[in-house]
């Protein structure tokens, strides 16, 4: 019994075919075509291959990806990837494959993936966030994934940046219509803006000071999630996720922000670094659903 997982992302499309211990059985990525339709072929396309790699067929298929559906309409809302917005992605791809199919944000899958064998393995709460082109985040409890009433929980990325201050007020105008998103200043595109350079041409630089002045940043906006969650530990991915640096200065630079006279939560990096995706996506079926 194999599960599949799509990772659908802006640039690339990838299905993985994991066995029930979560082993890879194939792996198969395309770029992401311009167009909604196309979208929707090349999913089908890379799902049909990597069973065929994988000699078997799923029965159902996750998916996770930017947004999420609204729970009243069914149609995707709040995706960086605009061309979703406003149309029932998650039943267009269960028309597209031919079964059914679950869909999850794409930071909602990074959280699963390392709370069910990662670097959360075992966490009470787990909160997990992606700093790459975007800025997102999901919620575990227990190894669960936490989606809210709304299906919304963990949209942490399109909340304001606390306490700004100097350059950051009054704010720069997101995409999603708000002002002074987090994603403007945490993900890696809003970091090579005020950089002038990508977060590995940073490092290979030494530019500690604008790598510290995110960690400020980052800092600020985790210590809110401490504030409200108090999660057992925060789990980051996604490009931004690879420096060094801020594994060594994140903690104590989140302590002076959070309402407690002590922050003693680990901040670690995904230990499966990109495969969270896919994995994630294929957990979002357990093995009881799939007899």
């Amino acid at each position: 019994m194999i599960r599949i997982g799509v990772d659908f992302g802006g640039t690339k499309i990838e299905a993985a075919a994991l066995d029930a211990d979560g082993r890879f059985q194939a792996r198969v990525r395309v770029p992401t075509p311009p167009d909604y339709l196309a979208r929707l072929d090349a999913t089908a396309d890379v799902v049909a291959e990597a069973e065929r790699q994988a000699g078997s067929t799923a029965a159902r298929i996750g998916v996770g990806g930017p947004g999420s559906p609204s729970p009243v309409t069914g149609l995707m809302r709040n995706s960086n990837s605009t061309v979703l917005n406003g149309r029932p992605f998650p039943s267009d791809l269960e028309r597209a494959l031919g079964r059914p199919v679950r869909y999850a944000n794409d930071a909602n899958c990074l959280a699963l993936s390392e709370a069910t064998d990662g670097a959360a393995a075992g966490a009470g709460v787990a909160f997990a966030v992606i700093v790459g082109t975007g800025c997102g985040a999901g919620v575990t409890v227990d190894g669960r994934l936490l989606e809210g009433r709304n299906l919304i929980a963990g949209e942490w990325g399109h909340t304001p940046l606390p306490w700004p201050r100097g350059p950051e007020s009054p704010g720069l105008a997101c995409w999603c219509g708000r002002t002074n998103c987090l994603e403007l200043w945490l993900s890696g595109t809003g970091f090579a803006r005020e950089a002038g350079r990508s977060g590995e041409a940073a490092v290979a630089a030494g530019d500690l000071d604008a790598i510290d002045a995110y960690i400020d940043r980052l800092a600020r906006g985790l210590a809110v999630i401490a504030d409200i969650l108090d999660p057992d530990v925060v789990v980051l991915g996604g490009g931004m996720s690879n420096i060094a640096r801020l594994y060594e200065r994140l903690p104590d630079a989140i302590a002076p922000h959070v309402f407690s006279d002590v922050f003693t939560t680990p901040v670690v990096k995904a230990m499966h670094g990109d495969s969270s995706g896919v994995r994630g996506a294929a957990w979002l079926w357990r093995l009881d659903e799939l007899a």
